[in-house]
Protein backbone atom coordinates (compact mmCIF):
# COMPACT_ATOMS: atom_id res chain seq x y z
CA UNK A 1 0.00 0.00 0.00
CA UNK A 2 1.15 3.55 -0.73
CA UNK A 3 2.00 5.66 2.32
CA UNK A 4 0.61 9.20 2.27
CA UNK A 5 -0.07 12.10 4.62
CA UNK A 6 -2.99 14.46 5.06
CA UNK A 7 -3.39 17.50 7.32
CA UNK A 8 -6.38 17.94 9.64
CA UNK A 9 -7.07 20.75 12.14
CA UNK A 10 -5.05 18.99 14.87
CA UNK A 11 -2.87 16.35 13.20
CA UNK A 12 -0.85 15.42 10.20
CA UNK A 13 -2.09 11.89 9.70
CA UNK A 14 0.01 9.24 8.01
CA UNK A 15 -2.07 6.66 6.21
CA UNK A 16 -1.86 3.91 3.65
CA UNK A 17 -4.10 3.59 0.63
CA UNK A 18 -4.84 0.70 -1.69
CA UNK A 19 -7.36 0.06 -4.42
CA UNK A 20 -8.85 2.36 -7.01
CA UNK A 21 -9.48 5.94 -5.89
CA UNK A 22 -12.94 5.82 -7.46
CA UNK A 23 -14.05 2.71 -5.60
CA UNK A 24 -16.40 2.79 -2.61
CA UNK A 25 -14.34 4.15 0.32
CA UNK A 26 -13.49 2.08 3.37
CA UNK A 27 -11.62 3.35 6.43
CA UNK A 28 -9.95 0.70 8.61
CA UNK A 29 -8.94 1.70 12.15
CA UNK A 30 -6.42 -0.14 14.30
CA UNK A 31 -6.24 -0.37 18.08
CA UNK A 32 -3.69 -0.23 20.89
CA UNK A 33 -0.94 -1.44 20.82
CA UNK A 34 -1.25 -2.32 17.14
CA UNK A 35 -0.91 -0.37 13.90
CA UNK A 36 -1.86 -0.42 10.22
CA UNK A 37 -0.05 -3.73 9.64
CA UNK A 38 -3.09 -5.38 11.25
CA UNK A 39 -4.97 -4.67 8.00
CA UNK A 40 -2.46 -5.75 5.35
CA UNK A 41 -4.43 -8.82 4.27
CA UNK A 42 -7.84 -7.22 4.82
CA UNK A 43 -6.92 -4.23 2.65
CA UNK A 44 -5.61 -6.48 -0.11
CA UNK A 45 -8.84 -8.47 -0.16
CA UNK A 46 -11.05 -5.38 -0.19
CA UNK A 47 -8.99 -3.60 -2.84
CA UNK A 48 -9.27 -6.67 -5.06
CA UNK A 49 -13.04 -6.44 -4.55
CA UNK A 50 -13.04 -2.88 -5.90
CA UNK A 51 -12.93 -0.83 -2.71
CA UNK A 52 -10.78 2.24 -2.10
CA UNK A 53 -9.14 1.40 1.22
CA UNK A 54 -7.70 3.92 3.68
CA UNK A 55 -5.79 2.80 6.79
CA UNK A 56 -4.66 5.70 9.02
CA UNK A 57 -2.21 5.59 11.90
CA UNK A 58 -4.04 6.77 15.00
CA UNK A 59 -2.73 9.71 17.02
CA UNK A 60 0.45 8.65 18.81
CA UNK A 61 1.26 5.91 16.28
CA UNK A 62 3.49 5.68 13.23
CA UNK A 63 4.15 8.94 11.45
CA UNK A 64 1.00 10.71 12.64
CA UNK A 65 1.95 13.82 14.61
CA UNK A 66 0.40 16.87 16.26
CA UNK A 67 0.67 20.21 14.48
CA UNK A 68 1.00 22.24 17.69
CA UNK A 69 3.40 21.40 20.53
CA UNK A 70 0.92 22.92 22.99
CA UNK A 71 -1.95 20.55 22.10
CA UNK A 72 -2.86 18.12 24.86
CA UNK A 73 -1.76 14.63 23.85
CA UNK A 74 -5.20 13.29 24.53
CA UNK A 75 -6.15 9.67 23.99
CA UNK A 76 -9.80 10.10 24.96
CA UNK A 77 -12.42 8.38 22.84
CA UNK A 78 -13.97 11.64 21.60
CA UNK A 79 -10.60 12.72 20.18
CA UNK A 80 -10.25 9.46 18.25
CA UNK A 81 -13.74 9.85 16.80
CA UNK A 82 -13.12 13.45 15.77
CA UNK A 83 -9.82 12.41 14.19
CA UNK A 84 -11.74 9.94 12.02
CA UNK A 85 -14.21 12.58 10.86
CA UNK A 86 -11.41 15.10 10.28
CA UNK A 87 -9.51 12.48 8.26
CA UNK A 88 -12.54 11.87 6.06
CA UNK A 89 -13.04 15.62 5.61
CA UNK A 90 -9.42 16.15 4.60
CA UNK A 91 -9.68 13.41 1.97
CA UNK A 92 -13.06 14.55 0.71
CA UNK A 93 -14.78 11.31 1.74
CA UNK A 94 -18.41 12.27 2.20
CA UNK A 95 -19.44 8.78 3.27
CA UNK A 96 -17.54 5.56 3.95
CA UNK A 97 -17.78 2.15 5.50
CA UNK A 98 -15.80 2.40 8.74
CA UNK A 99 -14.41 -0.62 10.53
CA UNK A 100 -12.25 -1.11 13.59
CA UNK A 101 -11.39 -2.87 16.80
CA UNK A 102 -10.17 -1.71 20.21
CA UNK A 103 -9.40 2.06 20.00
CA UNK A 104 -10.25 2.07 16.31
CA UNK A 105 -13.56 0.33 16.91
CA UNK A 106 -14.41 2.98 19.47
CA UNK A 107 -13.75 5.78 17.00
CA UNK A 108 -15.84 4.02 14.36
CA UNK A 109 -18.79 3.39 16.70
CA UNK A 110 -18.88 7.00 17.92
CA UNK A 111 -18.69 8.41 14.41
CA UNK A 112 -21.49 6.07 13.31
CA UNK A 113 -23.65 7.05 16.29
CA UNK A 114 -23.16 10.81 16.07
CA UNK A 115 -22.72 11.32 12.31
CA UNK A 116 -24.69 8.55 10.59
CA UNK A 117 -24.89 10.57 7.38
CA UNK A 118 -21.11 10.08 7.03
CA UNK A 119 -21.11 6.31 7.63
CA UNK A 120 -22.38 3.89 4.98
CA UNK A 121 -21.86 0.93 7.27
CA UNK A 122 -20.02 -0.12 10.43
CA UNK A 123 -17.95 -3.15 11.37
CA UNK A 124 -17.28 -3.18 15.10
CA UNK A 125 -15.40 -5.81 17.05
CA UNK A 126 -17.16 -6.72 20.31
CA UNK A 127 -20.29 -4.65 19.95
CA UNK A 128 -21.08 -1.14 21.15
CA UNK A 129 -17.46 -0.20 21.66
CA UNK A 130 -18.16 3.07 23.49
CA UNK A 131 -17.12 3.83 27.07
CA UNK A 132 -19.70 5.13 29.52
CA UNK A 133 -17.45 7.17 31.80
CA UNK A 134 -20.17 7.52 34.42
CA UNK A 135 -19.70 3.83 35.24
CA UNK A 136 -15.89 3.80 35.09
CA UNK A 137 -15.62 3.31 38.85
CA UNK A 138 -17.91 0.29 38.98
CA UNK A 139 -16.06 -3.00 39.61
CA UNK A 140 -16.25 -5.81 37.08
CA UNK A 141 -16.13 -9.53 37.90
CA UNK A 142 -12.68 -10.36 39.32
CA UNK A 143 -11.92 -12.77 36.49
CA UNK A 144 -12.30 -9.87 34.07
CA UNK A 145 -10.54 -7.36 36.28
CA UNK A 146 -7.31 -9.33 36.38
CA UNK A 147 -7.01 -9.01 32.60
CA UNK A 148 -7.12 -5.21 32.94
CA UNK A 149 -3.84 -5.05 34.87
CA UNK A 150 -2.17 -2.88 32.22
CA UNK A 151 -4.85 -0.21 32.65
CA UNK A 152 -4.25 0.03 36.38
CA UNK A 153 -0.50 -0.06 35.78
CA UNK A 154 -0.78 2.96 33.50
CA UNK A 155 -2.53 4.91 36.25
CA UNK A 156 0.76 5.13 38.12
CA UNK A 157 3.97 6.95 37.26
CA UNK A 158 5.72 3.61 37.54
CA UNK A 159 3.45 2.40 34.75
CA UNK A 160 4.24 5.43 32.62
CA UNK A 161 7.94 4.77 33.02
CA UNK A 162 7.41 1.07 32.35
CA UNK A 163 5.67 1.84 29.07
CA UNK A 164 8.34 4.35 28.06
CA UNK A 165 11.31 2.17 28.96
CA UNK A 166 9.94 -1.28 28.07
CA UNK A 167 7.37 -0.52 25.39
CA UNK A 168 8.34 -3.31 22.99
CA UNK A 169 8.46 -5.97 25.69
CA UNK A 170 5.25 -4.76 27.34
CA UNK A 171 3.29 -4.43 24.11
CA UNK A 172 4.52 -7.78 22.78
CA UNK A 173 3.30 -9.32 26.03
CA UNK A 174 -0.14 -7.75 25.49
CA UNK A 175 -0.24 -9.14 21.94
CA UNK A 176 0.44 -12.65 23.24
CA UNK A 177 -1.92 -12.59 26.20
CA UNK A 178 -4.79 -10.89 24.37
CA UNK A 179 -4.59 -13.43 21.54
CA UNK A 180 -3.79 -16.65 23.42
CA UNK A 181 -4.57 -18.94 20.47
CA UNK A 182 -2.73 -16.90 17.81
CA UNK A 183 0.58 -18.62 17.19
CA UNK A 184 1.75 -15.86 14.86
CA UNK A 185 1.81 -13.02 17.39
CA UNK A 186 5.55 -13.08 18.13
CA UNK A 187 6.40 -13.32 14.44
CA UNK A 188 4.07 -10.45 13.46
CA UNK A 189 4.90 -8.00 16.28
CA UNK A 190 8.26 -6.69 14.94
CA UNK A 191 6.55 -5.24 11.85
CA UNK A 192 4.32 -3.07 14.04
CA UNK A 193 6.83 -2.27 16.81
CA UNK A 194 8.35 0.82 15.07
CA UNK A 195 4.93 2.53 15.15
CA UNK A 196 4.98 2.42 18.94
CA UNK A 197 8.07 4.66 19.01
CA UNK A 198 6.15 7.72 17.88
CA UNK A 199 7.26 10.56 20.24
CA UNK A 200 3.65 11.06 21.41
CA UNK A 201 2.86 7.38 21.96
CA UNK A 202 3.41 7.26 25.70
CA UNK A 203 1.57 10.51 26.43
CA UNK A 204 -1.45 9.54 24.31
CA UNK A 205 -1.68 6.04 25.79
CA UNK A 206 -1.32 7.18 29.38
CA UNK A 207 -3.92 9.90 28.90
CA UNK A 208 -6.33 7.41 27.35
CA UNK A 209 -6.19 4.98 30.25
CA UNK A 210 -6.33 7.71 32.87
CA UNK A 211 -9.12 9.72 31.26
CA UNK A 212 -11.45 6.75 30.92
CA UNK A 213 -11.24 6.25 34.71
CA UNK A 214 -11.76 9.93 35.49
CA UNK A 215 -8.20 10.45 36.74
CA UNK A 216 -7.35 13.30 34.33
CA UNK A 217 -9.29 15.96 32.44
CA UNK A 218 -9.92 15.65 28.74
CA UNK A 219 -9.16 18.17 26.03
CA UNK A 220 -11.90 20.84 26.23
CA UNK A 221 -12.20 20.91 22.43
CA UNK A 222 -13.83 17.45 22.59
CA UNK A 223 -16.18 18.04 25.52
CA UNK A 224 -19.26 18.51 23.34
CA UNK A 225 -18.65 15.08 21.84
CA UNK A 226 -18.09 13.55 25.29
CA UNK A 227 -21.44 15.02 26.42
CA UNK A 228 -23.20 13.37 23.48
CA UNK A 229 -21.44 10.05 24.08
CA UNK A 230 -22.61 10.08 27.70
CA UNK A 231 -26.19 9.82 26.44
CA UNK A 232 -25.33 6.43 24.87
CA UNK A 233 -26.73 7.26 21.42
CA UNK A 234 -28.01 4.41 19.30
CA UNK A 235 -26.23 3.35 16.12
CA UNK A 236 -28.68 3.44 13.21
CA UNK A 237 -26.39 2.55 10.28
CA UNK A 238 -26.08 -1.00 8.91
CA UNK A 239 -23.72 -2.85 11.24
CA UNK A 240 -21.83 -6.11 11.45
CA UNK A 241 -20.56 -6.93 14.93
CA UNK A 242 -17.69 -9.39 15.11
CA UNK A 243 -17.06 -11.11 18.42
CA UNK A 244 -13.74 -12.71 19.33
CA UNK A 245 -14.20 -16.28 20.46
CA UNK A 246 -10.92 -16.35 22.41
CA UNK A 247 -10.17 -12.79 23.49
CA UNK A 248 -7.63 -12.62 26.29
CA UNK A 249 -9.30 -9.48 27.69
CA UNK A 250 -12.30 -10.26 29.86
CA UNK A 251 -15.70 -8.72 29.27
CA UNK A 252 -19.36 -9.40 28.51
CA UNK A 253 -20.60 -10.92 25.28
CA UNK A 254 -21.42 -8.51 22.47
CA UNK A 255 -24.92 -10.00 22.49
CA UNK A 256 -25.68 -7.74 25.44
CA UNK A 257 -25.19 -4.66 23.28
CA UNK A 258 -27.92 -5.52 20.76
CA UNK A 259 -30.28 -2.75 21.94
CA UNK A 260 -27.78 -0.05 20.92
CA UNK A 261 -28.09 -1.00 17.24
CA UNK A 262 -31.39 0.05 15.71
CA UNK A 263 -30.54 -0.35 12.01
CA UNK A 264 -29.77 -3.49 9.98
CA UNK A 265 -27.62 -5.68 12.20
CA UNK A 266 -25.68 -8.92 12.13
CA UNK A 267 -23.63 -10.56 14.88
CA UNK A 268 -20.87 -13.00 13.92
CA UNK A 269 -18.84 -14.97 16.47
CA UNK A 270 -15.31 -15.97 15.46
CA UNK A 271 -14.21 -19.11 17.37
CA UNK A 272 -10.50 -19.38 18.09
CA UNK A 273 -9.83 -15.73 17.33
CA UNK A 274 -8.30 -13.35 19.87
CA UNK A 275 -8.26 -9.59 20.29
CA UNK A 276 -6.46 -8.65 17.06
CA UNK A 277 -9.31 -9.76 14.83
CA UNK A 278 -8.30 -8.33 11.41
CA UNK A 279 -4.80 -9.77 11.62
CA UNK A 280 -5.89 -13.12 13.00
CA UNK A 281 -8.97 -13.57 10.81
CA UNK A 282 -8.50 -11.29 7.78
CA UNK A 283 -10.92 -13.16 5.52
CA UNK A 284 -13.74 -12.95 8.08
CA UNK A 285 -13.06 -9.27 8.71
CA UNK A 286 -12.90 -8.44 5.00
CA UNK A 287 -16.11 -10.39 4.37
CA UNK A 288 -17.92 -8.35 7.03
CA UNK A 289 -16.81 -5.09 5.39
CA UNK A 290 -17.63 -6.34 1.89
CA UNK A 291 -21.15 -7.27 2.95
CA UNK A 292 -21.80 -3.60 3.76
CA UNK A 293 -20.38 -2.43 0.42
CA UNK A 294 -22.92 -4.55 -1.41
Amino acid sequence: MATKRVTTPVLEIEYEHSGEAGGPPVVLLHGFPYDVRAYDEVATLLAADGASVYVPYLRGFGGTHFLDKATLRSGQQAALAQDLLDFMDALGLEKAVVAGYDWGGRAACIAAALRPERVRGLVSVDGYNVQNLAYAGEPAPPEWERTYWYQFYFHSERGRRGLAENRDELCALLWRTWSPTWTGADEAFPASAPSLHNPDFVDVVIHSYRHRFGLVEGDPRYQAIEDLIAQEPAITVPTVVLESGDDGIGGPSAEGDREYFTGPYEHRVLPGVGHNVPQEAPEAFAAAVASLLR
